[in-house]
């Protein structure tokens, strides 16, 4: 039994965020139908060279194990036929501007009178209210709204873009807070509105900072560097482009270290502490990278390792596809696209010990692809009916 066999989501989600956010739930055993359209097809859908390949590669792995119908919301019938599909579903999941599902008729209140229990998720930039919730924002402006650019990158440097991992945070948040509506619907019978901002989302992870600055205190940027593990950085090893990532976490570790590349030079002798290691910080990380420039990533980690220092050589996308220990987890698995075509995707991250059955069990929906099942069983349509929806414009 999948931990959300028998869950149904009627998913309106476009872009990155509010996918990830059902594909989530997905993988977990819900059932999500994508409700998208043959006239303005999810940006992500259309083949684009990311990852090193002209194919809907984003798209993929956020959609996949995912069913599609083809509706228009423009005409009155197409939004009939997407308050049929709510009717069936417990969640309801959307992530346009506000105020796009209030216009079309499916807000809220609106999906509430189908079925009174529904739980609905709205993903937006700013969220629903707020001066700013008009706000357009991608991924890039989250990590500057929330104060993380300016965390992240070196000190002589700009503030950096945070991309990919805001929408996944986004979306993370979401299935979360999904789950604990889904819970409170069980215990209550009342469903709700959860409204997700990822502006908000973004500016929940920086953390210290936040504390810091409220008493005054303006952190800088970094870079490798921890100000708590000292030293931490990334480090070039032998060999082109080739990188450790190494942790001293405490002071029992740090004389490990000592014992293993050899006494630091005069001047940093006394560095016992960490207040005294963190005044030395850059002159320690160019000690340590003349011992790591001379062995490759993988034996400075066996080294490092072996004494109970945590280190791992820099992975590029290729290495972690390879990994035989993601692959025997489950988190990087082989998945069967409708075309028969084989293809890597990263599985559920989470283990159960009562069931191996979560995770995606079917690849990447062709646009409309699963009608038959959701207006033909879910439904109840008649093959002409159907047929005739379609050619007046209303399934497309």
């Amino acid at each position: 039994m999948r931990p959300l066999a028998g869950v149904r989501i009627a998913d309106f989600t476009i872009h990155a965020a509010g996918p990830f956010a059902t594909h989530v739930l997905a993988q977990l055993g819900a059932e999500c139908i994508k409700i998208e359209s043959a006239a303005r097809p999810d940006i992500f859908r259309k083949p684009h060279a990311v990852y090193g390949r002209m194919e809907a590669a984003t798209f993929d792995q956020v959609s996949s194990g995912k069913l599609s119908v083809r509706l228009n919301l423009k005409d009155r019938r197409g939004r009939d036929l997407a308050r049929r599909i709510v009717g069936v579903s417990d969640i309801a999941a959307e992530s346009f501007r506000p105020g796009v599902m209030d216009r079309l008729g499916l807000s809220y209140d609106d999906l509430r009178a189908v079925k009174q229990d529904i739980v609905m998720v709205s993903v937006s930039s700013s969220g629903q209210s707020g001066p700013d919730s008009v706000f357009a924002g991608y991924a890039p402006l989250f990590g500057a709204w929330s104060g993380l650019g300016t965390l992240t990158g070196h000190a002589d440097g700009p503030p950096v873009e945070i991309r990919h991992v805001m929408d996944h945070s986004v979306g993370l948040n979401a299935a979360t807070a999904v789950l604990a509506a889904l819970i409170r619907r069980r215990r209550t019978g009342m469903g709700g509105h959860v409204d997700v901002a990822a502006r908000e989302v973004a500016a929940s992870l920086i953390g210290e900072a936040l504390v810091e600055a409220s008493a005054g205190i303006q952190t800088e940027r970094l870079g490798n560097s921890s100000p708590a593990l000292v030293p931490s950085g990334v480090y070039r090893c032998a060999g082109e482009d080739a990188w450790v990532a190494v942790a001293v976490s405490d002071d029992v570790r740090w004389a490990q270290l000592i014992e293993l590349i050899g006494t630091p030079p005069a001047g940093l002798t006394g560095t016992s502490t960490l207040e005294a290691r963190i005044s030395h910080r850059i002159e320690l990380d160019a000690w340590i990278e003349t011992w790591t420039l001379q062995s490759t990533p993988d034996t400075s980690t066996a080294a490092l390792q072996s004494r109970g220092i945590a280190a791992h050589p820099v992975w590029s996308t290729a290495d972690v596809a390879a990994d035989q220990h993601l692959r025997e987890r489950g988190a990087v698995i082989e998945v069967a696209e409708p075309s028969g075509r084989v293809r890597q995707a990263v599985g559920v991250p989470i283990v159960f010990s009562e069931t191996t059955d979560v995770g995606i069990h079917r690849g990447t929906p062709e646009l409309g692809g699963d009608e038959d099942y959701v207006y033909g069983e879910l439904l109840g349509l008649g093959r002409a009916e159907r047929m005739r929806l379609e050619e007046e414009g209303v399934i497309s």
